[in-house]
């Protein structure tokens, strides 16, 4: 069952079997707990997009209200995940993690109370706010505990939590908006809201006491395996890693990138035109992504199916077939350390499948397949993309380069649901939409190709 559990890091070929087992010791003791948390996370993002099924009706909101309220938790987000990154780095993971977890959480319980179209902005503002710097203090966190040629395989299992949360809101959501329906005079999208948004909290109670900051925190690993470790991931970074150097590092909680958080790195960061390179590449991505997250259960509905359990029984396939194919795709890149090709791929054919979605076939089985197809290519390149930006990026400035990337790149939140809702609100469907997401997608893997050098899996500092 272990060797089943090594998350693709055997695809490192020049590895020891002692340096394996570290990186099977560390992968089973932070990578389940923090895809848990993810997962939640995610579900609490995108539950929005099986409340509307109900909640646009029962409050009487449009589709633009609809969207611009999606978009609005990313301008919170956006505001404030440069700021946590940051306190990440000064202050560790396990503070940031169950500080961010206890506040998202309460804030999804809160969303049962929305009764206008004001409260709906504010609230989903604040859960904007209170999530922000989860996901690139994930990228970060990971880049303590695993060097660069293991990392795309590391970060398909979070991509994967995406995929998941699509297929628990398919299931769990679509169960408690049905059934729980006029329990307590409640209306079944504010139970999803309530039940769903408890984890989080318990969560990040547990984060506090479960996680450590770095390797030279762990108890779970000898002396000799921290310094291994240590000394593994410092090579990529092109650090000294001499008994003083780790001795510095012992007494910092931000360890090697405690400088990440000063002024210098957030503009060295600004400077850096990589930075924006890859914010470009991942404002595309994550165009095409959310879209697929928020608005799957309205396209499944626009083929045909109208019963809101069986919209979300049938948003199960797609994520289920992008939860196994994202992390067999990751795989073979980190086995073959390519990158460039790898995601040029999943974004122009998965560009394609979107585009193709516009031809209305009569046959649901086949729009639910080409659905799929882009889902898998979608959720795919996500992890390919993030585990090539921390290897170019120099270590006093990677903290804040990926928050940069990450809150440059995520104002797709606030720009995409928002222009889809217009869109959906004016034409009556979401062809215009696909076909602009498409042809993000293609530029974005264009820009891959010819920005980025062959050997992506190799350090460029």
């Amino acid at each position: 069952m272990e060797k089943s559990f090594e998350f693709g890091l055997s695809s490192a070929s020049n590895a020891t079997a002692d340096d394996q087992q570290i990186f099977t010791k560390v992968a089973w003791r932070i990578i389940p707990f923090l895809f848990l948390c993810y997962v939640v996370s995610f579900l609490d993002r995108i539950n929005i997009g099986f409340a509307q099924l109900q909640m646009k009706h029962d409050l009487g909101f449009s589709d633009a209200m609809y969207g611009l309220g999606a978009a609005v938790f990313y301008i919170g987000y956006v505001l404030c995940e440069v700021p946590s990154n940051l306190l990440l780095a000064k202050f560790g993971a396990r503070r940031t993690f169950t500080r961010i977890m206890l506040l998202w959480g309460i804030a999804s319980v809160c969303m049962m109370f929305v009764s206008t179209p004001a409260h709906f902005y504010v609230l989903r503002f604040m859960l904007g706010v209170f999530e922000a710097g989860f996901f690139p203090g994930i990228v970060l966190y990971l880049t303590y505990w695993f060097p660069v040629n293991r990392r795309a395989a590391v970060m398909s299992i979070f991509f994967a939590g995406v995929a998941v949360a699509g297929v628990l809101g398919g299931l769990v959501s679509g169960w408690i908006m049905r059934d729980m329906s006029g329990v307590m005079g409640l209306y079944g999208w504010q139970w999803m809201f309530a039940l769903e948004g408890i984890p989080a909290v318990l969560l990040g109670v547990v984060a506090f006491f479960y996680l450590v900051d770095r390797p030279q925190d762990a108890p779970w690993l000898d002396e000799s395996e921290k310094t291994r470790l240590i000394a593994l991931c410092a090579q990529e970074r092109m650090v000294p890693v001499d008994s003083q150097q780790r001795t510095s590092n012992m007494r910092a909680p931000g360890g090697t990138a405690h400088s990440a958080h000063s002024a210098r790195g957030i503009a060295a960061a600004l400077a850096d035109p990589r930075v924006y390179l890859f914010a470009f590449i991942y404002f595309s991505l994550t165009c095409a992504s959310l879209t697929l997250n928020f608005w799957m259960p309205l396209m499944i509905r626009d083929f045909g199916i109208k019963d809101v359990m069986q919209v979300s029984l049938f948003t199960v396939i797609p994520n289920a077939i992008g939860a196994v194919g994202l992390i067999l795709i990751a795989r073979r890149s980190d086995r073959m350390g390519e990158r460039r090709k790898h995601f040029a791929f999943c974004t122009i054919v998965g560009g394609l499948a979107l585009a193709a979605l516009t031809l209305h076939l009569s046959s649901f089985a086949a729009m639910l397949a080409i659905l799929s197809v882009a889902a898998v290519l979608i959720f795919a390149a996500l992890p390919i993309f993030w585990a090539v930006p921390p290897s170019y990026l120099p270590v006093n400035t990677a903290a804040a380069g990926i928050a940069l990337i990450s809150s440059i790149g995520i104002t797709s939140g606030i720009v995409s649901p928002w222009v889809i809702g217009q869109i959906r609100t004016t034409t009556g469907s979401m062809d215009l939409a696909f076909y602009l997401l498409a042809a993000l997608l293609v530029v974005s893997g264009i820009a891959l190709m010819m920005g980025v050098g062959k050997d992506t899996v190799q350090s460029h500092r």
